[in-house]
């Protein structure tokens, strides 16, 4: 507040304090409506389509409707149902399974490629755009250039390493295949986005411990490893997330089979909603799902935090 004049009279100062009082509460509701002006488009689009459909969703889940949503109130029946079904909770083992095949792999495979990419002093660019290309094509290319690649009869992967695996047609291999298929597909990410932690870390750290005698396995564990992990954590969450809504490839390439043993949870709601016109149900299946991979991601967010401190 700008200070007044010990020689200006009572009265002048008090309406002259009063009028800075009122300029600045005009130019804060001249900033609060441009603000207004911006967000509210953001807020409408954000209601419209992600809060009424979400609302909408649990709705449908305490009720019996199908496909189009036609149907009566049954209150919870829905979720008792779901909780004593035997393919619910298959498919979520197969989608843990999925999930313990791709995420810690994943990420793994990310940090070793991008420790290895920025080291390079001449190609770099081509061997990054050659590991980041797989994860902007398509799901549909990626699964049919590995129905190509992992074919039990002619596929290149089996002709290169004498096996005769039937990768997509066998229950014990059907899974695994389909996480090589993600994890090639999807590594890349994870790789640009360890070179950006990988960059940020000062050279200058190295050569002082190099210079106290750090040798290069101490260096990578107490230097490269502590500093790159909020990377790593952000990856793993980021993974995390993704691999629960598995669908596209379990789709493409087995089509929950052989045996239903690739059947994951957004799978098994689809044959609910798409298949068996129980809409209602699929709806639950939704729910359930969404409360998982929050409870998960909280956990896994906290447990992280907690290595890392």
């Amino acid at each position: 507040m700008r200070k007044v004049p010990a020689w200006i009279g009572r009265e002048a100062r008090f309406a002259m304090l009063q009028h800075e009082r009122n300029a600045r509460r005009s130019q804060r509701r001249q900033g609060w409506g441009t603000a207004w002006f911006f967000v509210v488009p953001f807020l409408f689009f954000y209601v419209l389509f992600l809060v009424y459909p979400a609302i909408q969703v649990a709705y449908l889940s305490l009720t019996n409707a199908d496909i189009a949503g036609q149907g009566n109130f049954i209150g919870l029946a829905n979720y008792a149902e779901l909780f004593h079904s035997q393919d619910f909770w298959a498919s979520v083992w197969h989608t843990l399974y999925f999930i313990l095949l791709t995420v810690v792999p994943n990420t793994a495979v990310g940090f070793l490629f991008a420790l290895l990419v920025v080291r390079l002093r001449r190609l770099r660019l081509p061997v990054l755009a050659a590991f980041f290309l797989p994860y902007v094509l398509p799901v549909s290319v990626v699964t049919t250039a590995a129905l190509w690649l992992l074919d039990a009869n002619f596929g290149i992967i089996n002709y290169l390493t004498g096996s005769t695996a039937a990768w997509f047609a066998d229950p014990n291999w059907a899974m695994p295949g389909v996480a090589m298929v993600t994890i090639w597909w999807t590594v890349g990410f994870n790789m640009l986005l360890f070179m950006a932690g990988l960059q940020n870390i000062s050279s200058e750290i190295y050569e002082a411990a190099a210079l106290d005698g750090a040798s290069a396995l101490q260096r990578f564990l107490f230097i490269t490893c502590p500093l790159v992990w909020p990377v790593t954590s952000l990856v793993l969450v980021l993974q995390l997330i993704l691999q629960f809504k598995i669908f596209d490839q379990v789709y493409l390439l087995t089509l929950g089979g052989p045996y239903n043993s690739t059947s994951v949870v957004l799978f098994y709601m689809y044959r609910l909603a798409f298949q068996q016109n129980r809409g209602g149900y699929a709806a639950t299946v939704a729910i359930a799902l969404v409360v998982v991979i929050i409870v998960g991601s909280a956990l896994q967010f906290r447990l992280l935090n907690v290595r890392r401190r």
